[in-house]
């Protein structure tokens, strides 16, 4: 019999021991065994596999523009080329793992609009990093897919306060899906706006217990904005929340 309280002790000691493979296969078997999260086991579940695929996302960055200067100098890039489609290939299983979770288990078995909205979100930002390294009609089936993902958790959204920080990491993340994924700067500014002018509207408001983390999106929100709408030609890198 699996016992949960082992998994979640296990889970917290592969975070600490920056063990975040284990992290995932621990809760996994939660998700796959009691099918809906605490908010603990939620975040511990988010913690994880974004260790897991943001190390790979870094690293596919790095690879490409090795690839990219190569290329620009007239070298061999083969070897270069098999190294960085064995990294898309752990990204693409990553994903598939992830969104398999959501759409079986998670999204299926959510009570709460703060749970739609969550497993919704992390969807979206599953499906637009898989938009990040593929190309082609894969590229545009998960734009579609985290488009409408977002989108569907936006709707739930609107329940939550403006300044619930799921709230505003659903509109930060969804505006730089427009921005990086869509190009479209004026949608993921407009996105990104609103978000920000609702939350610091209602800034006083803030519960003790979520201040730091909604001040915190705002301040990304507004960094964005202000990255977005300046005239710099140079390449920046938008944040954002991870899920």
């Amino acid at each position: 019999m699996v016992d949960r309280g082992d998994l979640v002790i296990k889970a917290k000691l592969a975070e600490q021991a920056e063990r975040y493979e284990d992290m995932v296969d621990e809760m996994k078997v939660i998700v796959e065994n009691f099918n809906n999260l605490t908010v603990e086991e939620r975040n511990l579940l988010s913690v994880a596999y974004k260790n897991v695929i943001g190390a790979r996302r870094a690293a596919w960055r790095i690879i490409s523009s090795i690839e990219i200067k190569k290329k620009e100098n007239s070298g061999s890039c083969e070897v270069t080329e098999k190294y960085k489609e064995t990294v898309e290939k752990e990204l693409t299983e990553i994903y598939h793992t992830v969104v398999e979770l959501l759409d079986k288990y998670l999204i299926p078995n959510s009570e709460t609009d703060e749970e739609k909205v969550f497993y919704n979100k992390m969807k979206g930002d599953y499906c637009r990093y898989k938009a990040e390294y593929t190309s082609g009609n894969d590229r545009d089936e998960a734009s579609e897919q985290s488009c409408s993902a977002y989108e569907k958790a936006e709707k739930e959204a609107q329940s939550l306060p403006s300044t619930h920080p799921i709230r505003l990491g659903l509109s930060l993340n969804f505006s730089v899906f427009y921005y990086e994924i869509k190009g479209d700067s004026e949608k993921a500014c407009e996105i990104a706006k609103k978000a920000f002018e609702s939350g610091i509207a209602e800034l006083d408001s803030l519960q003790d217990d979520t201040y730091k983390d909604s001040t915190l999106i705002l301040q990304l929100l507004r960094d964005n904005l202000t990255l977005w709408t300046t005239d710099e030609t140079k390449e920046v890198e938008d944040v954002e929340q991870e899920s």
